[in-house]
């Protein structure tokens, strides 16, 4: 559902992503690791088709992102880093703004929605202003307004940075539940080593804008004879975990990469 084949992006004279290929099967869950600034969201931008590649391949659900970019669009679910609901919008108008501009016809947003509130379990405060949610309660809103356009492929940029555990939980239970039921494809970034090994079946870590290790999470923890991922991340990259930040940060950063752009 998702080849990426030595994919290059250069901002000027720095290299962001320097040659990076993987794929991810249908209906798999597929984490992408790396330290802060390895590459990883310009990666899923580029895939998302909100930055243009320098070199390389990419395609998402059988389409080029660099020729097909509208049917790539019309392919995937994107949730960015920064929460993106709108909160002086409550939940339920949040849906139908999302069903709009996504361009699920008129016919038909009705039901979608629907299918989106059940599938994220959000039904109890759609008519709550989206300022109003927890963290955890508006990552659920946000997934669900992807799901508008029954997207195939869902790119999920840190979607639990700054959750609480439960609410992490929470997150993923919905997702898997998606799985099962549509068969979705999801790519998932995240800081979060505990939940990169136990949500995703395969990983690969990326570092200085190159991939440096791929694999399902025993097989990296086998073959570098680690007893724990956070040991493999330090073997392959040689720095420790960061945590991906504050929304603060990530807003900061999402600026400072639309910039550069």
């Amino acid at each position: 559902m998702i080849l990426v084949d030595d994919l290059v992006v250069r901002f000027g004279h720095v290299v962001a992503v320097g040659g990076v290929s993987f794929a991810v099967r249908p209906g798999e869950a597929f984490g992408l690791l790396g330290p802060n600034g390895a590459g990883k969201t310009t990666t899923v931008r580029v895939l998302a088709t909100l930055l243009p590649a320098t070199g390389g391949r990419a395609m998402v659900a059988g389409y080029d992102v660099r020729r097909e970019g509208l049917e790539v669009r019309a392919s995937i679910g994107y949730i960015p880093q920064a929460l993106s609901a709108d909160g002086a919008l409550t939940a339920r108008e949040n849906l139908e703004f999302y069903a709009r501009v996504t361009g699920v016809p008129r016919g038909v947003r009705k039901e979608r929605i629907a299918d989106a509130v059940d599938a994220m379990e959000i039904g109890e405060w759609l008519d709550r202003l989206a300022r109003t949610l927890s963290g955890g309660m508006l990552r659920r809103l946000e997934i669900a307004t992807a799901l508008l356009n029954r997207p195939p492929v869902l790119l999920l940029d840190e979607p639990t940075v700054g959750l609480d555990p439960n609410a992490r939980r929470v997150v993923w239970e919905r997702l898997h539940a998606l799985r099962e039921h549509s068969g979705t494809t999801i790519l998932v970034t995240t800081h979060l080593m505990e939940e990169a090994e136990r949500q995703c079946d395969r990983l690969a870590i990326m570092d200085h804008g190159q991939l440096v290790a791929q694999g399902t999470p025993e097989d990296l923890l086998a073959s570098h004879e680690a007893a724990a991922l956070e040991d493999v991340f330090v073997a392959v990259t040689g720095k420790m975990i960061e945590e991906g930040g504050n929304i603060r940060d990530v807003r900061r950063q999402r600026r400072i990469a639309g910039r550069l752009g």
